[in-house]
């Protein structure tokens, strides 16, 4: 195991250097903010899914005790705050375009930081009630009194694109021997991060500043959307965050209190905290998934994949916080695979809490799609599932898929072959039989996947040597757990020669951070490489000329390596830290504009057993190998990969989000109602790195945070299914839960019987 006190470059697996502090109780999360003098606030949210706000009564709660302000969606409008923005697609090259078919522009509906006239469901904040206390505010803003009328459910299609080949894709489904087809619906999730949202907002009136402390996906980005819903010019505002308690991408887009804490604040003239309670985080936190998916497969006799329809239907939610999981999904629904391809993508509005990019937004949807398909075309018409698979990938990188997105490199033929090794495929079938013998059905799944890294292009890194003998990286990638504090310093030290633990990481202030995007779609490490290595290429050529001066020799005769500037053929020297000791800090700072993506890619392999008789679904065993490019920590890497699959886990068995028919009342608004998966729920995984550099980053690097997710919901699924087959059970709808699989073991049986009796007759 590498060590932080000496050198610990690109492979090693360094343990996390923040993990001591964070498991010694030396955090900083939002709620962990306090300022001299803060006040409470308490947000009001909406009881209805789609309604018009006819008045609110707020005379009885301004009275109460200890409250400061109740501020409602006309004080809004009466101090000209503006709606949340909407960050284009553009942000996120070079992700497709989806042109709605009757070329009409994407119809754009932004959320208000209060609700004025009408509430679009159940959670949307209503009115922000401020006090001395929480105890009062929540106690305020129970007395708020709001008259609804309710207004029709909300169904408005704001995408309606189609993109691929249609004409080859049509006439293969219409002339195809073998078609499978497959409707299916993935399932709405939420994140639940471990650290509910909280906020503390401070105004300044001596400079007419506003500091934000608040935890997100990012700081530079909230930064540039407060100021512009406060209507004031960025560097009017700051936001600071320390550590980040979890985000799986329900935490990268603006939430309306980020605003709220900041204008109460300068209407209160006290700082304001808000924390949200997990039932608020159920209700209003931004939700993945929800998608409905109509697809068909053809192949011919011999099992070529001649073409693949599709229809993606996207549940956006109230507002279009982001079209990006219906992107992203729709642009690599053909996976792995060779084929020509169609697909109709939609996005819907309705009165739900929003969904916006979860954990590998839209892939994990596809890559179950593509893989129930294939499995289900292997049964139905006798394929090896397997060599099915096989036959039909792509056998050369780059390849430009049916949606014209360029896969950048990869050996997908390779990583299957040790998928199938790693997993013991092979001894299955006496595990199968050793399950049969105590009752109990064995089923084992596989699956592939291919991901898209894009997300926001800039970054900036800046590199210091500093004379007490730390180096300090300022860079705009916010951590949410990733181990970017050693994940970073390993590449430091394996540009500059220096101890790991010699790495200082400033990311968590915008006083400091001038330019980043934050951490999402795979961005951060891709990006943190290339701005961080042409920094320290900078800090190599400085501290060249620097001692040359010391050492009173030419430049040309200074060579570098293991953190010392020594003179050629002598052992006249000086250290790095030293020279920044004589001759002050060395700083250096570099840019990028990165608008090239990154696809990794992989195959999992799940086994199941499943009790007939209950239904309950127990995970034996899990195989995984992902492609990263190339390694900066393979310790961290497999904890993600360990994190991914937990959470796909989750998605496939367990979860699920559920508003009631008609009310649009949310029914699963706590962890009583919401089922998560937990460590005893898990075997020990076999997991696996493959590092074939990637062509598109100057480095070779792809990240790997979302490959444990990504083919999760398919393969297990997938396992289930194998599980159940003989039985007659041929798909299960996530989550396969074990209400949901004794039900479909009995349809099962019950139509096997209706069949026998058809024959008798």
């Amino acid at each position: 195991m590498a060590s932080p006190e000496v050198k610990s470059g690109i492979g090693d697996a360094l343990p996390r250097l923040e993990d001591a502090r964070l498991l010694t109780g030396g955090g900083c999360y939002s709620d962990d903010f306090r300022l001299e003098g803060q006040a409470y606030g308490a947000v009001l949210r909406s009881a209805q899914a789609h309604a018009r706000i006819v008045g609110i009564d707020a005379a009885q709660a301004r009275a109460m005790p200890g409250v400061l302000a109740i501020l409602t969606g006309a004080d809004v409008v009466a101090d000209g705050l503006h709606l949340v923005p909407h960050i284009p697609q553009a942000m996120s090259p070079p992700d497709i375009k989806l042109p709605n078919i009757d070329g009409s522009p994407h119809k754009v509906v932004r959320s208000p930081i209060l609700a004025a006239e009408t509430v679009r469901f159940v959670g949307e904040p209503v009115a922000f009630v401020v006090a001395e206390t929480l105890a009062l505010a929540r106690d305020a803003a129970e007395a708020v009194r709001i008259e609804y009328q309710p207004l029709p459910p909300l169904s408005e299609v704001v995408v309606d694109a189609l993109v691929g080949d249609p004409v080859r894709t049509k006439e293969a489904l219409a002339c195809a021997q073998h078609v499978v087809r497959l409707e299916t619906d993935v399932q709405r999730v939420t994140g639940v991060p471990m650290e509910p949202r909280a906020a503390l907002g401070y105004y300044d009136p001596a400079n007419g500043r506003y500091t934000l402390y608040a935890g997100g996906g990012a700081i530079v980005r909230p930064k540039k959307e407060v100021a512009i819903i406060l209507g004031v010019e960025p560097e009017k505002v700051r936001v600071i965050a320390r550590d980040v308690g979890g985000n799986f991408g329900t935490r990268n887009f603006l939430y309306p209190e980020f605003a709220l804490v900041c204008w109460a604040a300068r209407r209160t003239g006290r700082p304001v905290k808000w924390t949200a309670e997990r039932q608020e985080c159920f209700a209003s936190d931004y939700a993945g998934r929800d998608f409905r998916f109509e697809s068909e497969l053809a192949l011919a006799p011999d099992g070529t994949f001649l073409g693949l329809g599709a229809i993606s239907t996207s549940n956006i939610g109230a507002y279009t916080a982001s079209f990006v999981p219906l992107t992203k999904g729709t642009q690599l629904m053909t996976s792995l695979y060779r084929l020509p391809a169609m697909a109709r993508a939609r996005g819907v509005l309705t009165n739900t809490a929003c969904t916006a990019p979860y954990r590998s937004a839209g892939r994990p949807e596809v890559m179950f799609v593509m893989e129930r398909l294939i499995d289900m075309a292997a049964r139905q018409f006798g394929f090896d599932r397997i060599e099915l698979r096989r036959r039909n990938l792509i056998r050369a990188t780059p390849h430009t898929n049916a949606f014209g997105v360029t896969y950048d490199s990869g050996n997908y033929a390779a990583a299957l072959d040790k998928i199938l090794e790693l997993s013991d495929w092979n001894g299955f079938a006496g595990r199968r039989a050793a399950s049969a013998a105590r009752g109990m059905r064995r089923g084992i799944g596989l699956a592939g996947y291919v991901e898209s890294q894009s997300g926001a292009p800039g970054e900036r890194a800046e590199v210091t040597v500093l004379p007490e003998g730390a180096i300090e990286i300022v860079i705009g990638t916010l951590s949410a757990g990733q181990g970017h504090a050693t994940s970073f310093a390993q590449l430091a030290s394996e540009w500059l020669g220096i101890p790991a633990g010699k790495v200082r990481l400033v990311s968590d202030d915008t006083d400091r951070v001038s330019v980043g995007g934050g951490s999402h779609s795979g961005r951060s490490l891709r990006h943190a490489a290339t701005t961080i290595h042409q920094a320290s290429l900078g800090i190599i050529a400085k501290g060249r000329v620097l001692a040359a001066q010391q050492l009173e020799a030419d430049e040309a005769d200074i060579d570098f390596a293991d953190g010392r500037f020594v003179v050629k053929g002598t052992d006249r020297g000086i250290g790095l830290f030293e020279l920044a000791q004589r001759r002050g800090p060395i700083m250096d700072a570099a840019d990028v504009d990165s608008r090239v993506g990154s696809y990794p890619y992989g195959w999992h392999v799940c086994e199941v057993e499943v009790d007939p008789e209950t239904g309950v679904v127990r995970i034996d065993r899990y195989a995984a190998i992902d492609d990263v490019g190339r390694a900066v920590n393979p310790l961290i890497l497999h904890g993600q990969t360990h994190g991914g699959i937990a959470q796909g886990a989750g998605q496939a068995l367990m979860e699920r989000c559920v508003y009631e028919s008609g009310s649009g009342q949310l029914l699963s608004g706590s962890l009583l109602d919401y089922a998560l998966p937990h460590a005893d729920d898990f075997p020990f995984f076999t997991t696996a790195l493959s590092e074939v550099p990637s062509t598109n980053h100057p480095l070779g690097f792809r990240g790997g945070g979302e490959g444990g997710i990504t083919p999760a919901l398919g393969v297990i699924i997938n396992s289930v299914v194998d599980a159940l087959a003989d039985l007659g059970v041929t798909h299960i709808e996530m989550p396969a839960t074990p209400e949901r699989v004794w039900r479909a073991i009995r349809q099962a049986a019950a139509a096997a019987l209706s069949c026998q009796g058809d024959l008798a007759d």
